[in-house]
C-alpha cells in the first residue's frame, strides 16, 4: 500500500502561486497599495502570477522598487511607486502615474494602512495617533479611490478592493483607532458601491484576521491565542490566506458583486 500523496500546505504563499491560474487576470493593469511587503506584496505576486500588470506603491519607496524588479526578474510586468496616503498630493501623483505606466486601470486594492495604533485604552489613546491612523486608513483610501475613479471608469471593468479587518467585526479592544477606521473602510466600501456602480466599478472589502505579517509583529502574544482559541480552522493566518479572496474580487467572477464583505480570517469571526 502506498503512503498518501502530502497535500500542499494551504498557507503557503509558493504553493497558491503554482496552483493560480496565468489567465485569471489576464490583460488586467492593477494597483495596490501598500505593496512593498506583507499583505500587499504577497497581493502584488499573485495578481502578477494572474496574468495582470501591476504596481506596487508604497511609502517605502526603494522596497517597492526591488520587490517590483524581483517580479521583473521572474517575468512578470511589474512597476514600484513612491506614495504617502498621508498627502494628499501624492495620492493624486501616484494614481496619474499608475495610469501613465500602465495605460489605463482595471483594479485597485486599497491595502495599506497603519496598524500599530494598539496596546492603549481609549483614554489612554491620543489624538495625534487617532488622526494618523485616520488620515492613512480612512482619508487616504477615500482619496486613493477617488484619484483612481476615472481610469476606473474608462475600463469598464473597474474593481477596487479595500482592506478591512476583522477587529471592526468582533470589538478588539486596546486598538480603538484602528478597528475604528476599519470600521469606516467598511461603510466606505458600501457607499461607493453605489455611487460608482453606474459606471461598472465593483467595490467590496475583505476583512482579514490577524495575519502573520510585519505589520503584525507588535501584536501581543495573548493576542494571537486568543484567534488561534476562537477559529473554526485553528492556524495561524498567512498572507497567502487572503490573497484568494482579493484575487476574485479583481477578477471577471465577481463582476455582479458589489458593496460586500468577505471577512478571511479562518471562521473566528462569522457574519
Amino acid at each position: 500500500m502506498t503512503e498518501p500523496k502530502a497535500l500542499p500546505d494551504p498557507s503557503s504563499l509558493q504553493a497558491l502561486l503554482a496552483e493560480l491560474p496565468a489567465n485569471l487576470l489576464a490583460g488586467r493593469r492593477i494597483l495596490v497599495t501598500g505593496g512593498a511587503r506583507g499583505l500587499g506584496l504577497a497581493f502584488a505576486q499573485c495578481i502578477a502570477a494572474a496574468g495582470a500588470q501591476v504596481v506596487l506603491a508604497d511609502i517605502l519607496g526603494e522596497l517597492a522598487e526591488s520587490e517590483a524588479r524581483a517580479l521583473r526578474d521572474a517575468g512578470r510586468q511589474a512597476h514600484a511607486l513612491a506614495v504617502d496616503l498621508s498627502d494628499p498630493a501624492s495620492i493624486e501623483a501616484c494614481a496619474a502615474e499608475a495610469v501613465r505606466l500602465l495605460g489605463g486601470l482595471d483594479g485597485l486594492v486599497n491595502n495599506a494602512a497603519i496598524t500599530n495604533s494598539g496596546g492603549r485604552d481609549a483614554h489612554q489613546l491620543d489624538v495625534d495617533t487617532w488622526d494618523r491612523v485616520m488620515n492613512v486608513n480612512v482619508r487616504g483610501t477615500w482619496l486613493m479611490g477617488r484619484a483612481c475613479r476615472p481610469a476606473l471608469a474608462a475600463s469598464g471593468r473597474g474593481a477596487v478592493v479595500n482592506l478591512a479587518s476583522d477587529t471592526a467585526l468582533w470589538g478588539a479592544p486596546n486598538l480603538l483607532a484602528y478597528a475604528s477606521s476599519k470600521g469606516a473602510v467598511i461603510a466606505m466600501t458600501r457607499s461607493l458601491a453605489r455611487e460608482w456602480g453606474g459606471d461598472n466599478i465593483t467595490v467590496n472589502a475583505v476583512a482579514p484576521g490577524l495575519t502573520l505579517v510585519e505589520a503584525t509583529e507588535y501584536v501581543p502574544m495573548a493576542r494571537h491565542q486568543k484567534y488561534l482559541e476562537g477559529r473554526a480552522i485553528p492556524r495561524e493566518q498567512q498572507a497567502a490566506d487572503v490573497c484568494g479572496a482579493t484575487l476574485y474580487l479583481l477578477s471577471g467572477l465577481a463582476r455582479f458583486v458589489t458593496g460586500q464583505l468577505l471577512a478571511v480570517n479562518g471562521g473566528f469571526a462569522m457574519h
